[in-house]
Parts: structure tokens; C-alpha cells; sequence
């Protein structure tokens, strides 16, 4: 009789090991080989030994992931041009979730590619996940008091790095809906009344697609950039929050934002079409 896959712990918590995969390597891709590579060391593991099959999951998953960040290291460093996290389509009730949406922000994970491996790690799995800073230890290798130091630096990181974003929902998506009408007018002074003055805008094109190899800063220079006829654009969910699907002359990006006093602060596009490929009609639903 063959064993019933529904009830198996990999199953039931996958969606959380993506999650956490996908924090921590800022990749889609990447975590489904992660995931794939975690699955075929569970099937081997006698789980007559496994103790508490979540986190020895979270574990397995940790660990790989940090052996593919070491990896995915050298290979930014060879990177054409500004590298932005992989966006996540996701569903919109992903965003009733605040604190499960700012974590997998196009803002949060750009500020986490700053911080090395273990430090990420090390933040993903305390502050977004509640990780017992015993368990992190037993994942990245060290003792939990050093886990409580790298936490904590960690941390310090972050805060000192991470847009001020507090507004809600609402007022979010309402800015976001201006900006996409104001984008499908194609005029500087719709898009002007919508930014911010000292509006960042950054693209990540690799190499492979037309885009800014260094940040764009103020609404003049964005606007300028952004203006012009012949744009389509459709509104989506990314990382947790209201995003657009822009198509130019049959090229396709995705632009993410941050939104701070009822305007766009900063502006994240992927043209990278690498980075597109899951950017299909079924939202990923994410776990903590």
C-alpha cells in the first residue's frame, strides 16, 4: 500500500520551507532547487529519528540554502548592472498578513543581499520566523549565544538600512493604482504628481534587457525615464503588495514600490527576463 504523500511533513509544511528558502537567496528559482535538494535528503533520513519534523526540515532547508548563497556570492559579483531579488507573484490576501508581506518586500530582501550568509540566515529564520535561537545554532553551525551576537548585529543592519515604510494597505494600494494610471498616460506631469522629489528608482536588467545600470535618483530625471506613449500595464501582487506588469515594444518587467506620505519613494523594475519566468497566472501562496 503506497503511503499517502498528503500527510507526509515535507508536504504539509512546504510552503513555509519555500518561504524561507526564498528569504534567504531572494530567488524563486533557486529555492525550488533548494527544495528539491532538501526532499531527496528527507526521503533518505530515518524519521523514526526525527524528533520534531518541522524543524528538522527548516534545518535541512537552512543549510542548503546557505550553501547556495555561498555559491549565488561569486556569481553576483560577475553581475551586469544592479541585481534585484527575483519577484514573487502572490496572492493579495498574502497582504493581510503585515508582517509575512514586509518580509518578502522587494525593499526587505534588497537590504538582506547586503548582509552576508550566516547573517541573513540568521535574521530570516529569528525575526521573520521566531526561530528558538537554539535551533538557528543547530542550522548555520554555531552556538546560540554567538546566534544571539550575529542577531543582533544583524538586526542593527537591517533597521539602519530598510525604507520607513508605515502606511496601510489602502493607502498603499491606492497610491500604487495613481501610479500605474499616471505610467499608462505617459506624461511627466501625471507621473511627477505622484513621486516623491527625491525618488529612487532602480533596475535590474542583467545584461539581457534595456535598463539603468546605476540607480536613478529624483522625480525629474525618473519622470523623464518613465514618460513616453506605447507602455502597457496591468496591475498585479508582488512580494505581498500591489505591483505592475509593464510590457514595452513586447519586452516585459515588473516593477515593485515603496510608498511613504500618499507617494513612490522607490521604485524596484525587473527587466531581466531570467527573473520573469514564474511571473504566470498562479500566485504563490507563502507560509510562516
Amino acid at each position: 500500500m503506497e503511503e499517502d504523500t498528503a500527510e507526509d511533513p515535507y508536504v504539509t509544511h512546504r510552503s513555509l520551507l519555500f518561504t524561507v528558502a526564498y528569504e534567504m537567496l531572494g530567488s524563486a528559482a533557486d529555492a525550488e532547487d533548494v527544495l528539491q535538494e532538501s526532499w531527496l535528503r528527507w526521503a533518505d533520513v530515518d524519521r523514526s529519528r526525527v524528533g520534531d519534523p518541522r524543524a528538522y526540515l527548516v534545518r535541512v532547508v537552512t543549510r542548503q540554502s546557505l550553501n547556495r548563497l555561498r555559491t549565488l556570492a561569486r556569481r553576483r559579483e560577475e553581475y551586469v548592472g544592479e541585481w534585484l531579488p527575483e519577484p514573487l507573484l502572490t496572492a493579495p490576501d498574502v497582504a493581510e498578513d503585515v508582517e509575512l508581506a514586509d518580509s518578502v518586500s522587494m525593499a526587505l530582501l534588497t537590504v538582506l543581499e547586503t548582509l552576508g550568509p550566516t547573517e541573513r540566515a540568521v535574521f530570516v529564520l529569528r525575526e521573520v520566523f521566531e526561530t528558538p535561537y537554539g535551533e538557528i545554532a543547530e542550522a548555520v553551525g554555531k552556538s546560540a549565544a554567538a546566534v544571539r551576537q550575529i542577531a543582533r548585529r544583524a538586526r542593527d543592519h537591517v533597521a539602519a538600512r530598510r525604507p520607513r515604510v508605515e502606511v496601510s494597505r489602502a493607502e498603499r494600494q491606492a497610491v500604487v493604482e495613481r501610479f500605474l494610471a499616471a505610467l499608462r498616460t505617459g506624461r511627466v506631469q501625471d507621473l511627477l504628481d505622484v513621486m516623491a522629489p527625491d525618488v529612487v528608482f532602480v533596475a535590474d536588467g542583467g545584461g539581457l534587457a534595456p535598463a539603468s545600470r546605476v540607480p536613478v535618483h529624483g522625480a525629474a530625471r525618473v519622470a523623464a525615464l518613465l514618460a513616453g506613449p506605447g507602455r502597457l500595464v496591468s496591475a498585479v501582487w508582488l512580494n505581498g503588495a500591489p505591483a505592475a506588469r509593464v510590457e514595452v515594444d513586447g519586452r516585459v518587467a515588473a516593477a515593485t514600490f515603496v510608498v511613504r506620505d500618499g507617494r513612490v519613494t522607490h521604485i524596484h523594475t525587473v527587466a531581466n527576463p531570467e527573473k520573469l519566468t514564474r511571473l504566470g497566472p498562479v500566485p504563490t501562496r507563502l507560509a510562516r
